[in-house]
């Protein structure tokens, strides 16, 4: 009987479908080719063979390959464990590397539960990911830990709406008391949120009975003050393009003619949301709109939202006397004696220290060199070695606002492949309307040295990520990154399998879990409540072990709106030629020209008709050689010349040209293979000195850790501590012009330093902030397998050293819902169409139904009584036009970090699901 071989599955040989790109690349014809030529010798003859008729083999003789589906690739491993699968050489060669003809003898990879074949990746009922078990014990325990936490903020928030109600009762001429709230007519899937500030309304509020307007607590005191309520508006920033000749450090002779004395261009605008002036027009409808004397709100004018017609009137969302009886509640239960006993247990010594403040465990990582700091070193774990005991540790340094490094997550999970044409196969296919059609071809992408979204072929940026691309003409490495691929509301859904594999990897699973975390806030929130999109969400980008200054790839410097979890899944390790690190070199030095022109008012010609004190001070930070005790850790284009006091700084990292390209050309080795290439600057990474050495940071480390240090990272994390996080503003705000964002123009508005995601500090930048405010991040490298924890609140910014692919998971822990509160307090003062203003979390709505279910686990109500929030006959006000809804996304499915294009204002009132 003969048959066909069954047609290949060689997703490389796909036929890729044209892509138009929305800016012009003109790539050249040769890496053109070598992208496309990526048809492995074996699958050559694919349609030859399908020509010729087989004979089928069965039983010991098969020879299908349950990977590909053929069997003409020769020699087959069977599977003893099944005694079904088998699996051609090299299939296993270039899937499965990991695992030797031996291993895939014992146990195939289908037995292994991490077979990454076609079939297997897009099965229908996927296998979940274990949940932990929590006994009743720790339960218990846990919600103790949630109510001691959100009750102070319950008091809080308790404060604040009593606060109004007396106003209100003032103006009716009651008591307080006597005041009768009405109840807003919302529903669960509804989002209720302030029409000025965009932030989410959760109970008191006051609306206009004319046209529904909503205005919240916040808004209203800020009118009462005389303030402009939720922040005032900003121009819109218009980002002139300038053309590729100028992204590259070519300064046109018009330019050069405009060579000024000034060490400086003009200051940015760096006033705050908060401050600032209006008063250049006196017909400003925000500049109308004031409270009354009495402190009663009238409905703004028609220009921005309202009618103008009535008075305000306060209402609440929940029934009036709800939260008071869930304050007594949760007062009851702290005054328990097992209350005591769960909350006191843990010791206050934490174990990484002995009492003489001597580390006494292996599981730290230093991060920083703070004098007199006793929070240099990070808590990081082994995930295999986590027990039970360990998560009160874990608590020890969350609670203090410390990052949390967990090494070796992967072990933890089944070992399936992170590989992109992996993911890129699991994904290629989806559903609509019951019909299965082919994925896009054509995805975005943000390219990191303009900041400009192009589109490419899915195929030749995967491409790029193992092998690397470049700028035609100029040999400049392209940095790319992924943008929202898959999308993150469909990250279950499209990837399954290594949506599964991503949950089994997550560490503390008490507090990360999507699906169960008890000390996840986020999942508390009832069925049929419109939920935030907290993830999971890829994060795929190109990298390059040595900081170029210009076109890096990073996460510009930016907080999350929670907690977030950030696990490096897959890295790809990029070599360059020896051509090509010439030409970097060169344009290295020019777009430093050009920043000494353009930000400084002087060129290095120009510096040399000066004297040579100060020709020496404009140059330092490009031309000093090294030292015997000093070595630079890169070279940074955005070097700033020293103040005009003429300070020297001893650890000032320094360098010459000469060196510069000796150090560059070392890699001289063209190497595709992923995870095998030389790095650009070989060593640079651990430098000894007579004191230590100087890290990639850019701040000097022990030389016990410089073993340690030379096994290099995917991505170079900086987070900052958030008590250094206005020092860290007044920094941005002052050297904001020596940064460059869009089209590489520098930065000229700045409506809050670290929302506006438009700064990356390079290590000069990093030197200069510790010198002149005393402040310096946690910074360490981010391994494979490594999941970092950031705590909500923390600036932080990321580059990638090597191609990577992340998955971050945002949360909310109990321990930092005052930090997200004061977030949500800095977003609303943005102006409306800054990309983080709206309220994406809704973290006082989580807070209060976290702290409502576990009271009632603590201290469950008399059966038949009924919950305060759970009473159904209220007479609730209709309104006259009914309720705005809007089509409003809970969450884009991303940190506001990962966002390039400024996001329009949503349309205001009401969401629903």
């Amino acid at each position: 009987m003969a048959t066909s071989v069954d047609s290949c599955d060689n997703d490389e040989a796909i036929m890729m479908k044209p892509s138009k790109e929305s800016k012009k690349r003109g790539a050249g014809k040769k890496q053109e080719e070598e992208e496309n030529n990526t048809i492995s010798i074996e699958d050559e003859m694919c349609d030859a063979n399908n020509k010729k008729g087989k004979k089928m083999l069965t039983g010991e003789n098969a020879l299908m390959c349950h990977q590909c589906q053929r069997n003409d690739k020769g020699r087959v491993i069977w599977c003893k464990s099944c005694n079904n699968k088998r699996f051609c050489e090299p299939c296993m060669k270039r899937w499965y590397p990991g695992l030797s003809e031996v291993d895939f003898a014992a146990k195939c990879p289908y037995c292994r539960k991490n077979c990454n074949c076609k079939a297997c990746l897009r099965m229908i009922g996927v296998e979940k990911a274990p949940e932990k078990k929590i006994s009743e014990e720790n339960q218990r325990r846990y919600a103790f830990r949630i109510v001691d936490l959100l009750l102070p903020w319950l008091k809080e928030l308790q404060q604040e709406q009593m606060k109004e109600k007396e106003l209100e009762g003032r103006l009716q001429g009651v008591s307080m008391d006597e005041v009768k709230l009405e109840q807003a007519d919302c529903d669960m899937d509804e989002r209720v949120y302030c029409d000025r500030c965009k932030t989410s309304i959760v109970d008191f509020h006051r609306s206009c009975k004319a046209c529904s307007y909503d205005l919240c607590l916040a808004c209203c005191w800020e009118l009462r003050k005389g303030e402009i309520p939720g922040g005032e508006e900003a121009k819109s920033v218009q980002w002139e393009e300038r053309g590729q000749k100028y992204v590259f450090g070519n300064i046109s002779k018009d330019e050069k003619k405009r060579v000024s004395s000034k060490r400086h261009m003009e200051t940015p605008s760096t006033e705050t949301c908060n401050d600032m002036a209006v008063a250049g027009d006196p017909n400003n409808p925000l500049l109308l709109w004031k409270a009354n004397s009495d402190g009663s709100i009238p409905c703004p004018p028609k220009e921005i939202g309202g009618c103008g017609a009535s008075s305000l009137v306060l209402r609440c969302l929940l029934p009036e006397i709800m939260l008071s009886e869930l304050e007594h509640r949760a007062n009851k239960v702290i005054k328990r004696e097992a209350f005591d006993k769960a909350i006191n247990e843990t010791s206050d010594q934490c174990p990484c220290f002995y009492h003489t403040s001597k580390i006494r465990t292996n599981a730290t990582r230093e991060a920083a060199n703070r004098k007199g700091s006793s929070d240099n070193y990070l808590y990081c774990p082994d995930a295999n070695d986590i027990q039970e005991d360990d998560l009160s540790h874990f608590q020890m340094h969350w609670s203090k606002g410390e990052p949390v490094i967990v090494s070796d997550a992967l072990r933890l999970t089944s070992g399936l492949s992170w590989e992109p044409l992996v993911m890129w196969r699991a994904l290629r296919e989806k559903k609509t309307n019951g019909d299965v059609e082919d994925e896009h071809f054509a995805v975005k992408a943000v390219d990191c040295l303009d900041w400009n979204e192009v589109e490419i072929n899915i195929h030749m940026f995967f491409m790029g990520y193992m092998r690397g691309r470049r700028h035609p003409m100029t040999f400049w490495p392209e940095m790319l990154k992924l943008k929202d691929w898959p999308p993150s509301s469909m990250f279950d859904q499209r990837l399954p399998r290594h949506g599964a594999e991503f949950i089994t990897a997550l560490p503390f699973p008490e507090y990360t879990d999507p699906r169960y975390g008890p000390l996840n806030l986020a999942v508390r929130l009832p069925a049929g409540v419109l939920k935030p999109d907290l993830g999971p969400k890829t994060y795929i980008a190109y990298g390059c072990y040595e900081e170029l200054g210009r076109g890096d790839s990073v996460t510009k410097l930016h907080c999350d709106m929670s907690d977030a979890v950030n696990i490096l899944m897959h890295t790809a390790e990029v070599s360059y030629d020896t051509e090509q690190l010439d030409k970097i070199a060169k344009i290295k030095m020019k777009m430093r020209e050009q920043d000494l022109h353009e930000l400084f008012g002087v060129s290095e010609s120009g510096a040399k008709g000066k004297s040579d004190d100060e020709a020496s001070k404009i140059s330092c930070n490009m031309e000093n050689k090294h030292t015997s005790n000093q070595s630079t850790k890169g070279l940074d284009i955005n070097a700033l010349p020293p103040d005009d006091s003429g300070s020297d700084i001893g650890d000032k990292p320094s360098f010459c040209q000469s060196e510069v390209e000796s150090e560059l050309t070392q890699c001289s080795k063209h190497n595709h293979e992923v995870n095998s290439s030389v790095k650009m600057h070989a060593g640079a990474h651990c430098t000894s000195d007579n004191q230590g050495y100087i890290d990639r940071s850019g701040f000097k480390r022990k030389d016990s850790d410089c073993s340690d240090q030379q096994k290099t990272g995917g991505a170079l994390w900086d987070i900052f501590r958030r008590e250094d996080s206005e020092k860290l503003q007044d920094y941005l705000r002052k050297h904001a012009s020596e940064f460059r964002h869009i089209h590489c123009n520098p930065v000229k508005n700045v409506s809050h330093p670290i929302h506006d995601q438009t700064f990356y500090l390079t290590v000069e930048h990093k030197r200069k902030l510790k010198e002149e405010h005393g402040v310096e991040p946690w910074t360490f490298e981010q391994k494979l397998g490594e999941a970092v924890f950031i705590p909500a609140g923390c600036p932080h910014q990321v580059r990638n050293l090597k191609s990577c692919i992340k998955v971050a998971l945002d949360f909310v822990s109990p321990e930092n819902v005052g930090e997200c509160v004061k977030l949500t307090g800095e977003f609303r003062r943005l102006p409306s169409d800054h990309r983080a203003k709206e309220d994406k979390l809704e973290i006082k709505k989580i807070a209060l139904n976290a702290l409502k279910e576990v009271v009632n686990f603590l201290d469950p109500l008399p059966k038949g009584s009924k919950n305060r929030d759970e009473v159904v006959e209220v007479t609730k006000p209709k309104r006259k036009y009914g309720n705005r809804r809007g089509d409003l996304k809970s969450g884009e499915g991303q940190p506001i970090d990962e966002s390039i294009e400024e996001r329009k204002p949503k349309k205001r009132g009401r969401s629903k699901r």
